[in-house]
């Protein structure tokens, strides 16, 4: 019992001891607390006035700073203004003289306008005494000459018109020479160039075909029994079979190159068939139709493909194809066609004009020719209408209708198709002429020049090429010479169609004879 009671008293004892412990390590820290407190109290003071001193330090600064900015900005915007004041001083005295010099030469403006006021009325007062000198001596010259002003005036006209006649007459002559001679110059000089650009075969087309024969025995078969097959060949083709006596071959004649191309190759494929009866031969022509077809648009579209065209209707470019079979005095009109839009194409490049146009006008210019056998009216008539139907460009419509003269060119790339169609028409070889046409263009020519007055007579030279013309010197002078070789020019362009150029030549010769006895 006694031991219980003195743990328990221990043990208060040691709690006791404790808290008396633990009561003073506490007085000792919050001792310890207040000292680290008070010492950073007073080091933080420090600092801060430290701070304080130093920004105070740095504002004083910058205050002064901003202030001495502040006094040069205000010195220089005052010098400014002092600048600005004297420039205006200086301008206003600039003005002030200005108006001084103004004022003085509105002064002596006033005084030569009074002096010249006054001249005015001197020189009036002159004029009117002059008039007056004119008149009195007018009146004098009348009384001596017996003329009245209105008759001599006619007079002298009368005489300088006389005079100057023969001087305006010789004048317009050289001065038309010289243009002559300048254009015909640029004009040959362009034409050969085009001509030199471009060159092709001279091939003239025939009225008739040649087929070969592998034997003379083909030609009874090919007339079959009592003719029966030569007649269906001719009636279902339209061309004339000719066998004679010619070895190993027959002759195709027809004016129309398509039949005849068409005959040809029906009856080169009955030979190689061996089958010749008329229902083959109907058969195969049928067949040689279609195919001749293909081969058409085939020839059109090779045309565009040499001249580089393109965006043209197929309906016109068959018929474009179909121009390879038509000739006009020999000449292959697709050839012909191709060979103008070609020059045309050079000439316009030349120009300055649309070279593609200029190509189009000239392969459509004889459009007309391909179906002119099957529909009534000239070349012309169609082609336009062909042109129309297809909405072609207007250039190439009035190409058309004007590249033989029936209608004005109203563009320049139809007068250029015109000279390119007349270039490919005259060039040796391209064309033949019959005998008769020819006499009758010779024949024309001289009539023309013998109707003009004044001529004693005329001939046709170099197969219509050149037109000599000798004039009675006593009826015409060496000026009207000139005239009369203009008359007979226009007449010739108005009357005649022909191809190329004449050259007109008028001769005036006076001789003086006499015989010595």
């Amino acid at each position: 019992m006694d031991n219980i009671i003195i743990s328990i008293l221990l043990v208060l004892i040691g709690l006791i001891v404790g808290i008396v412990v633990m009561f003073i390590l506490n007085l000792i820290r919050k001792n310890s607390a207040k000292d680290k407190s008070s010492k950073i109290l007073d080091e933080a003071k420090t600092e801060a006035e430290k701070i304080k001193n130093k920004y105070i330090l740095e504002a004083k600064k910058e205050a002064n700073e901003l202030k001495e900015e502040t006094e040069k900005a205000i010195r220089e915007k005052k010098s400014e203004i002092k600048e600005s004041e004297n420039r205006l001083i200086t301008r206003e005295e600039n003005i002030d003289r200005r108006d001084q010099n103004l004022q003085k030469r509105e002064n002596l403006l006033e005084e030569k306008e009074k002096n010249i006021l006054d001249k005015q009325k001197d020189i009036q007062e002159q004029e009117a005494n002059v008039e007056k000198l004119k008149e009195e001596q007018l009146q004098v010259l009348e009384r001596i000459s017996g003329y009245d002003k209105q008759k001599a005036k006619e007079e002298v006209m009368k005489k300088v018109e006389e005079s100057m006649t023969l001087e305006i007459a010789s004048y317009i002559k050289d001065k038309e020479a010289e243009a002559k001679l300048e254009v015909d110059k640029k004009s040959k000089n362009m034409l050969v160039e085009s001509m030199q650009k471009y060159a092709s075969d001279v091939v003239e087309e025939q009225t008739i075909t040649v087929v070969d024969l592998p034997n003379d025995e083909m030609k009874g078969r090919i007339i079959g029994r009592e003719g029966r097959n030569i007649r269906t060949i001719e009636s279902v083709t339209g061309v004339d079979l000719i066998i004679d006596d010619t070895p190993e071959a027959i002759v195709l004649s027809s004016f129309d190159p398509l039949r005849r191309e068409i005959a040809r190759i029906t009856i080169e494929t009955l030979i190689k068939d061996g089958r010749i009866h008329p229902a083959r031969i109907e058969e195969i022509y049928d067949k040689t139709c279609k195919e001749m077809k293909e081969k058409i648009v085939e020839y059109g579209q090779n045309a565009l493909f040499e001249l580089g065209l393109t965006k043209i209707d197929p309906e016109l470019i068959e018929l474009i194809g179909k121009l390879h079979f038509r000739t006009s005095y020999g000449q292959n009109a697709l050839k012909h066609s191709i060979e103008v839009a070609s020059l045309a194409g050079i000439m316009a490049g030349e120009l300055g004009e649309n070279e593609n146009l200029a190509k189009r006008a000239g392969l459509l210019h004889d459009i007309g020719k391909s179906i002119d056998h099957e529909i009534e009216g000239s070349h012309v008539e169609i082609g336009a209408s062909i042109a129309k139907k297809y909405k072609e460009n207007d250039v190439v419509i009035n190409t058309i209708e004007s590249h033989h003269g029936d209608t004005d060119s109203n563009f320049i790339i139809a007068s250029l198709v015109a000279i390119a169609d007349t270039l490919s028409a005259t060039r040796p070889g391209a064309r033949n002429d019959s005998l008769e046409n020819y006499v009758q263009r010779l024949h024309d020519l001289e009539n023309i020049a013998n109707d003009q007055k004044g001529v004693d007579t005329a001939f046709a030279m170099q197969a219509g090429r050149e037109l000599r013309v000798i004039v009675k010197p006593e009826e015409i002078t060496d000026v009207e010479s000139h005239k009369v070789a203009r008359d007979i020019k226009n007449r010739i362009e108005e009357e005649l169609q022909y191809p190329g150029t004449i050259k007109v030549t008028v001769i005036r010769e006076t001789r003086a004879v006499e015989e010595a006895k």
